[in-house]
């Protein structure tokens, strides 16, 4: 599978392809449809995968791709639920030394998943816009079983 790009700049997976048009689908809805060979050219810098992961939503996507443990996550819902924490009170509260609690908030802070802010006139950390549409995508309401569906993973 290849990424193709048509002439109005629209990416496609390329399906099959035949003399004078090809079969390609739609990453964003999953349509599929011919378009003339004429109106596509291929795109060597992304890959078919990357194509694919375009209907993932551009927060849930940092989320996914700079939170690599449920620690890192459970630390972000904490700082959406509570509001923003001071270093302290992470320190207090939660397992980390100070150290991996630093590297998490840089790489966190850097992604445009936390930033910094005072809190009681010391540094502290609340979460990001985007980082609170993102932990919203994902959340699961009471009583839910988390499960990967059509309606979950089409998020935009």
């Amino acid at each position: 599978m290849k990424t193709v790009q048509d002439d109005t700049g629209k990416r496609y997976l390329l399906l099959k392809r035949s003399e004078h048009a090809s079969l390609v689908r739609d990453p964003q809805n999953g349509n599929e449809c011919y378009v003339q060979n004429d109106r596509l050219e291929d795109l060597e810098s992304e890959s078919a995968l990357e194509t694919a992961a375009g209907c993932v939503s551009d927060p849930v996507k940092t989320l996914l791709t700079n939170v690599h443990d449920e620690t890192t996550l459970g630390l972000l819902v904490e700082l959406e639920e509570r509001g923003p924490l001071g270093v302290r009170t992470l320190l207090d509260a939660y397992d980390f030394c100070e150290s991996d609690l630093h590297g998490r908030l840089t790489v966190l802070t850097a992604a445009g998943l936390l930033e910094e802010t005072e809190v009681a006139g010391e540094r502290g950390y609340r979460v990001t816009e985007t980082c609170g549409r993102a932990l919203e995508v994902i959340r699961v309401d009471e009583g839910d079983e988390p499960t990967a569906t059509a309606e979950t993973s089409d998020v935009s």
